[in-house]
């Protein structure tokens, strides 16, 4: 698998990305793009959360989700839930954030 590592910044915070050349696909640090919608204390207490919620509510989006290993803060790999593209939509809708609401002034 030929994979490309990119980080990407929003509001000045990283989200690790993942591209996969052979499925043609990016992969997003879901924990990251948490800490940027909620701007929470502790992004992966509320992805575990958010999961149970949405398995309870029957989304697949738990189901489809993947674990890759990406760098952590610490300089070590770690396996980390990531989800695609589409994915991330899906994610982003099941977040209430203001970040998440599309912006009446675009």
């Amino acid at each position: 698998m030929s994979k490309k590592v990119a980080i990407q910044v929003f509001e000045d915070k990283q989200i690790r990305t993942l591209w996969d050349a052979e499925q043609e696909k990016w992969y997003f640090s879901v924990v990251d793009v948490i800490a940027v919608l909620t701007s929470s204390p502790n992004p992966r207490k509320y992805w575990s959360v958010l999961k149970t919620r949405l398995k309870s509510e029957g989304s697949q989006l738990t189901t489809n989700c993947r674990q890759l290993k990406m760098q952590s803060a610490d300089g070590k790999y770690y396996k980390t839930d990531v989800v695609d593209t589409e994915q991330l939509f899906r994610l982003i809708q099941s977040i209430p954030s203001p970040k998440a609401e599309p912006s009446a002034y675009l």
